[in-house]
Parts: structure tokens; sequence; C-alpha cells
């Protein structure tokens, strides 16, 4: 029992030390955009509305393709008055029993090129007749009947899927991307959040300490009558501040550290600390391949062929609402009657059926001249917004290439900025401490010091915004000079 117990308390100390291994998590920045892409309630809604439409151009391609149906009819049961002819010409109603079942197997093919359907079909009919004198059941078989239908002069709405449904289907895997690459772009910003909030813990428990022992100091002084009663008081207002700083630093702390657990999907067990890389790359965005990955791969303007494809589907729908239009039906097949199963299918007849049916619009009062009017009309607007649409596109690369490219400078200049800033501020207290410069210049010199870091940091935050905004234009990884992909069939898994 001894040894069961130890070996008990053994495990129950190793899962409490993985606990707390868990529990801990010290991430970069590729660390937490991964983390997003992989696991945060962000990619996994995205993950489902591609599968919503994954499924929906599944659907527009089963439709194009051969459909086979069984339509039976089990019982059909009916016992009422009917008129029966008599032989003299009279008619007289009697009570007649019956019930009839069937069957029918078609297979069906719409034809995307005319918009007509082409079927073959084969049934069989049964029917019982309980009143009758001999035998009362009776079949008609139809072994095979083909037929065509054929709309004429009618919207062809299979030729306009064909062109649409293919695109939206390209568009909605690009839109995926997209969409994976905006969650790495809150990652980002969710990311540096909490980094400014870290380094204002920082800086506000620096200045703390810093401020508690330049008052201690200056009290001393100022007994010692080497400063004034100002300086004092403005040091002793600095220390209070700093406090203050601290706790509300702290709090915020606290804050951005929830909402990156929650978008991430970690629970509040979770204490996530950031190490930050200052290093950025060496990367200068050529404008002519920004412009042409985002002419290859944007889904924005591969919406923008697909909203063109539309109107002209709806003006294309409202002209031929708006004319003449007919129908042509026409089949052919064998058919046969029998008072037995197999006597049914025994020397069938030809049967035949042509119809043709036409519908002409004569008094509508203008409605379907109206409809066509509208939908030329909003052609004209969806051609115009997107013309101006794709310049806005073009200016946006344009841009965010342009913003890209001098943030890296910004980054180097912001860096050594911090760098000075740290050493002014060394400089102006130790000159303070011999009574060299007064609180003012040394308070001024610790204000940019902590403006410098911050500034830095956001510096480096910016330069990431800019990069991930370019990806999100492109779908183009320039890092790595290559399109940005994922494993589509993975997601329908």
């Amino acid at each position: 029992m001894k040894k069961i117990i130890i070996n008990l308390l053994s495990i129950f100390f190793a899962i409490s030390v993985v606990d707390g291994q868990e529990a801990n998590k010290v991430l970069t920045l590729n660390d937490v955009v991964q983390l997003a892409l992989e696991q945060s309630p962000h990619a996994i809604l995205a993950k489902h509305k591609y599968r919503s439409s994954y499924w929906e151009y599944r659907s527009y391609k089963s439709s194009m393709l051969p459909a086979l149906t069984l339509d039976a009819n089990v019982l059909n049961f009916n016992n009422t008055y009917r008129s029966i002819p008599q032989e003299d010409g009279s008619e007289v109603y009697r009570n007649i029993p019956t019930n009839s079942s069937g069957a029918n197997l078609s297979l069906q093919q719409n034809v995307g090129l005319t918009g007509g359907r082409i079927f073959i079909s084969s049934d069989l009919e049964r029917r019982d007749d309980f009143n009758a004198d001999s035998n009362g059941i009776s079949y008609k078989s139809t072994p095979i009947r083909i037929g065509y239908l054929q709309p004429a002069f009618q919207f062809n709405a299979y030729k306009w899927e064909k062109k649409i449904e293919p695109i939206k289907f390209e568009e909605a895997k690009k839109q995926y991307v997209l969409e994976l690459e905006q969650i790495a772009e809150r990652a980002i910003n969710s990311f540096y959040n909490l980094a400014t909030s870290q380094l204002n813990v920082d800086i506000s428990s620096t200045n703390f300490h810093n401020n508690d022992t330049l008052y201690k100091i200056a009290q001393g002084r100022y007994n010692m009558g080497t400063i004034a009663e100002n300086e004092l008081l403005q040091l002793e207002l600095s220390y209070l501040q700093s406090k203050s700083a601290l706790a509300q630093s702290k709090i915020d702390l606290e804050i951005s550290m929830f909402q990156l657990r929650s978008f991430l999907g970690f629970n509040e067990l979770v204490k996530i600390k950031l190490e930050i890389d200052s290093d950025i790359p060496e990367l200068e965005i050529n404008l002519d391949q920004a412009f042409e990955k985002a002419t290859e791969n944007s889904g924005e303007l591969l919406a923008y062929q697909r909203q063109l494809f539309e109107v002209e589907r709806d003006v294309a729908k409202a002209k031929a609402e708006n004319r003449f239009n007919a129908n042509l039906y026409a089949t052919y097949g064998l058919n046969q009657t029998a008072y037995n199963f197999n006597n049914s299918y025994e020397e069938p007849d030809n049967q035949q059926e042509f119809r043709v049916g036409i519908q002409i619009p004569i008094l509508d009062w203008g409605e379907g001249k109206g409809r066509y009017k509208m939908a030329q009309s909003n052609q004209e607007v969806i051609r115009t917004q997107v013309q101006q649409s794709r310049i806005d596109f073009q200016q946006r690369v344009m841009l965010k290439v342009m913003q890209f490219n001098e943030q890296s400078n910004q980054v180097y200049i912001a860096a050594k900025a911090d760098t000075v800033a740290q050493k002014r501020f060394k400089v102006a207290k130790q000159r303070f401490l011999i009574g060299k410069i007064n609180v003012l210049d040394l308070n001024m010199a610790s204000a940019d010091k902590d403006m410098a870091r911050r500034s830095n940091l956001m510096a480096q935050k910016t330069y990431w915004t800019y990069y991930y905004n370019i990806r999100q234009l492109t779908l183009f990884d320039f890092l790595n000079n290559k399109a940005l992909e994922t494993e589509f069939d993975s997601l329908i898994e």
C-alpha cells in the first residue's frame, strides 16, 4: 500500500508539473500568428465558411451530372362510384373498389449548352379491380421511353451558372486565404497590444523605483538646504504619479492578456509572456511585382469579374422574360398492356408524343420592359463601380508598398532614437544627482526615454502590419517568394 501511495503521489506531481508548464507560455510573434491560424475561433469560422462554399459548388457540379431517380407508388386504393358505359349506350353508376401501384425509373441529364433536358425512363403499372367477374389484375408497361424538353428563346440558367459558379468557388478559395491573412493581422495587433502593456509595466516599474530613489535623495538634500522645496514637491509628485501609473499598467496588462488568450482560444489559467524580437528582415518589395501578383492572385478582382457576369445574366433574363417563348417536348417509347406480368413486356407497341407550347406577352402595361430597363441601368452602375474599384485597388497596392518600403527605415530610426534617449536619461540622472540640472530637465529626459521605447515598439508593429496588408492584397509571401496556399482538401475532412 505504501508503494502504491508513493507512485500515485509521483504521478500527481508529474501531472502538476506538466500543467504548470502548459499554463505559462513564452510566445514570439511567429508563435502567436501560427496559433491564431491553427486554433483561434476566427480560424475555425473561416474553415466552416469555406466548407459551405465547397458544398455549394459540389451541388452545382452534381446538378450537371445525370440523375437517376426511382418513383414508386406502392398503394393507391380507391372505393367510389364511377360511371360505367352499357351496351345500349346508357351509363350506370357502380361502386368499383380498385387499387393501383407502380414504379418509374428515370435517368435525366441537363444540357447546359441549350438549357434543355434529355431523359430515359422505364415504368410499370399494376391495377387491381376487386369487382371484376374474371381476373381483375392488369398490367401496363413502358420498357423504355426517350424524351427531350427544350425551351426555345428562353433564359438559359445553366449557361450562366457554368460561367459564374466556378468563379464563385475560386473566389471562395481566395477568400479563405485572405481571411487567414486577416486573422494573422489581428494576431499581430493583439501581440503588440500585449507587448505594449508589458512594456508599460516595465517602464512604470523602472520609473517608480527611479522616482522613489530620487525622492529619498531629494529629501536628504532638502534637509541639507541644497534644493528648494518646489523641487522636492515636484519629485514627490513624480513619485506618486509613477506609483499610480504602475498600478494602472498592471491592470492594462491583465486586460491585454485576457484579450490575447480569448483570441487564441486559451483558458484563463494560461499566463502569456511575449518575447520581442527587434530584428526585422531586410526586404524591399518591387511595385511592379506587387501589381503582377495582385492581378494573378487577388480574390477581389475575381469578385469584380463575377459581379459583371451576374449583372449581364440579369439583363439576359429580363430580356428573355419580355419576349416570345416556346417549349418543345418530344418522346418516343414502347408500351404494352396485359393481364399478367410476363405478357405485359411481349411485343410492345410504339408510343410517341410531341408537344409545342408558346407564351406571348400581349399586354403587361410595360412591366417586362421596365424590368429590362432596370437591369440595364443596374448593369451600367455595376460596370462603373467595378471600374472605379479596380483603380482604387491598384492605388491601395501602390500605397501599401510605398509605406512598407519606407517603414524599414522608420524602424531603424526608432531603434536609434530609443538608444539615444536611454543614454540621455542616464546622463541626465547623473547630472541631477550632482546638481547640474533641475527637476524639469530630468522629467523631460525621462518622458523622452519612455516615448522612444514605445515608438520603437510601435514602429515594429507598423512594419508587420504593412507587410500583412500587402499579403492580403496580393496573396503572396514576399519573404519566401511564393504564393500563399493551403491544403483545401484537408479542410473538408
